[in-house]
């Protein structure tokens, strides 16, 4: 039985080509204008989305300050 042949520097590349890490995408909170991250809560306002502002005094969200 014959080893397996070695795959060439340009055939790996190829076959890794779409393995690239993309950018990192946000949005904007309504209530702030600040950017967040999806399904975040905004640091300043505590919005999570529609009909979901949560505050935690503890770590400072949603308390204005």
């Amino acid at each position: 039985m014959l080893p397996p042949q070695r795959v060439s520097y340009g055939r790996t590349r190829r076959r890794r080509n779409h393995h690239a890490m993309k950018g990192i995408v946000g949005g904007m909170d309504p209530l702030s204008g600040m950017p967040k991250m999806h399904h975040r809560a905004c640091a300043q306002s505590g919005y999570v989305r529609a009909g979901l502002k949560i505050t935690v005094p503890k770590l400072k969200i949603g308390t204005q300050g």
